[in-house]
């Protein structure tokens, strides 16, 4: 494990005290576990665009038909 220095303005301080309290938790696992979940997400993120990319440059595009058939099929007319 390491150490991660981060400032916060005094309301996310007073927020994260109340909620250290409130749950009965350190300061520094509530920031370790919001650490967690966004770098989770944002991984998931940036590999979903990645993958994307790569496909478009293997030339892997939908058709005008499928693209104008998924919005139809969401109610939206394509132009």
């Amino acid at each position: 494990m390491s150490t991660v220095t981060a400032r916060l303005d005094t309301d996310t301080q007073a927020q994260l005290e109340k909620l250290a309290a409130a749950t009965s938790r350190s300061r520094s696992w509530l920031v370790a576990e919001a650490v967690r979940q966004y770098v989770a997400e944002q991984s998931w993120q940036v590999e979903a665009i990645q993958e994307g990319i790569r496909q478009a440059d293997e030339g892997k595009f939908a058709s005008d038909h499928q693209v104008t058939e998924a919005f139809a099929r969401w109610g939206v007319h394509a132009k």
